[in-house]
């Protein structure tokens, strides 16, 4: 699936963008970021192995909530310079793409 593709890549820039945050934040922003861009690709890899399309839609809509918190961290680390601009843009960007991608699987499934 595309969608998941993109999701691995998105978590592996995660797990780079965040590997120099703070000490302090080890098991702060630091961690929640890395959950939730791994739970983006695990949501989509479990719908996706599952039978029925009301089952990949709920995994969807998991996939996309955690896309969002990430979005939502994402920002929040930038203002805490955490991230620098680029960082946060490209980041941002990926997740852009990754939400366009379960919004186009959500909307050919029946609800």
């Amino acid at each position: 699936m595309i969608a998941w593709q993109k999701a691995m890549e998105l978590a592996r820039e995660v797990y780079l963008a965040t590997e120099n945050f703070p000490k302090s934040e080890t098991f702060g922003l630091r961690m929640q970021m890395r959950r939730s861009a791994v739970s983006v690709a695990s949501n989509i890899a479990e719908g996706h192995g599952r039978l029925t399309d009301p089952q990949l839609r709920n995994s969807l809509g998991m996939a996309r909530g955690s896309l969002y918190e990430l979005q939502t961290q994402t920002e929040l680390a930038c203002d805490m310079s955490f991230l620098d601009q680029a960082t946060k843009e490209r980041l941002l960007a990926l997740a852009a793409d990754v939400a366009k991608l379960i919004n186009g699987l959500l909307g050919v499934l029946e609800p």
